[in-house]
């Protein structure tokens, strides 16, 4: 049997492989788990999103390929959207692209633009995909630190000159994930004008811009001025309605980038799933009502998690977006012992830090991806396990 390629040994993180591999042994030894680890959905669509989906898959017609494009009523809708949310003018025959998921246009952007030993600045710590599609378009991770100090924005300044000039992307992500940091508009700005001067195209991850708190709302990274010239956008579709099985998102912003995706995805697939492609088309031009539930919802989850927590004598920031906790660890331990220990001992699991990378060291992430009842077993868990180790 011929050996996997060399590209697969960069892949999948030792920290996530090692806290997989102890959840299924704990799983077989009966242990009952609370999973607080995986940042999926885990609230129905709204029941009308599901209607015109189940009716969309039992029309005959609905089961060839869509292209890579995908229908002229999807664009149409996000670039509707865009405007109605933001305030920003789309094409949407030329600046908006459908991805079969937002991780779909992540993963194969560094594909359409690295090179062998091409540079990409990239957040640390940060979301895998960043680092692991770079991985596999061979090329070098600049890393970006992330820092508290800084509100866990990176500090464009102390990016060394020499490397800018070298690096074709740069990957941000706000509201963050791990860090459920928030960025302002004039940060936006900031990064628009380092990438003019530097020659760098700028890679929004927005997928979490629709999952904020107290009335909080997360800006565009095309509403900077100028953002267009030199960037793009991905939003998730599938978070921001609770579709994550059904895999859609989209990407939007310059139209050379978008052109220069949707080409490559020309060549891997043949687009997403009409249905689907429907029932988010619905979704986008709906009264928004199921995303103030959603919000809503992980608001009170948010609040019960990190009020249990502090009670149990472990402090933690409040996030205004995104669905995750990024908690100092509560012990002196490091924060992959910690992770293990509690999963271990009191069946509660969580992502150390290190998974997202080396800034990450000293954190963990919570996925406020139960409901409630399960996370007041959660705290009452996390409480037990507290009280032993002082």
């Amino acid at each position: 049997m011929q050996k996997p390629s060399v590209r697969l040994e960069g892949l999948g993180a030792s920290v996530f492989t090692e806290m997989d591999d102890l959840k299924r042994s704990l799983e077989k030894q009966g242990k009952n788990l609370i999973n607080l680890s995986i940042g999926s959905p885990d609230r129905a669509p709204d029941l009308q999103i599901r209607s015109v989906l189940s009716q969309a898959v039992l029309e005959g017609d609905q089961y060839g390929y869509t292209l890579t494009r995908g229908t002229e009523e999807f664009r149409q809708v996000c670039a509707q959207w865009y405007k109605d949310r933001f305030g920003v003018i789309l094409n949407p025959e030329t600046e908006v692209l459908p991805l079969m998921g937002s991780q779909d246009g992540l993963a194969h952007i560094f594909l359409a633009y690295i090179d062998s030993g091409d540079l990409a600045l990239i957040p640390d710590p940060g979301y895998p995909i960043y680092s692991a599609g770079l991985w596999l378009a061979g090329g070098k991770k600049v890393p970006m630190p992330l820092l508290k100090d800084n509100g866990f924005l990176p500090d464009i300044s102390k990016i060394d000159p020499d490397l800018a000039r070298q690096a074709k992307l740069m990957f941000l992500n706000y509201p963050n994930n791990p860090t459920a940091a928030v960025a302002s508009l004039s940060f936006f700005e900031e990064v628009v004008e380092f990438a003019a001067k530097y020659d760098i195209i700028i890679c929004h991850d927005a997928a979490y811009s629709e999952l904020a708190f107290e009335g909080f709302k997360p800006v565009s990274f095309l509403q900077a001025r100028g953002a267009k010239d030199i960037g793009i956008e991905f939003h998730s579709v599938s978070k921001t309605y609770n579709l994550a099985g059904a895999r859609l998102g989209f990407v939007v912003g310059n139209s050379d980038v978008v052109g220069t995706l949707s080409q490559l995805k020309s060549n891997i697939d043949y687009g997403v799933f009409a249905p689907v492609l429907a029932a988010g088309a619905y979704a986008l031009r709906s009264s928004q009502g199921s995303i103030k539930e959603n919000q809503e919802a992980y608001q009170r989850r948010r609040d019960l998690l990190i009020g249990g927590c502090a009670a149990a004598g472990w402090e933690m920031p409040v996030p205004q977006g995104s669905m995750f906790i990024w908690a100092p660890v509560p012990t002196d331990q490091d924060s992959v012992t910690f992770a293990r220990d509690l999963a271990r001992e009191a069946g509660v699991i969580v992502v150390p830090g290190l998974a997202f990378g080396d800034y990450g060291e000293g954190f963990v992430r919570l996925a406020m991806v139960q409901d409630e009842k399960v996370l007041q077993e959660a705290i009452l868990r996390i409480h037990r396990f507290l009280s032993q180790k002082r």
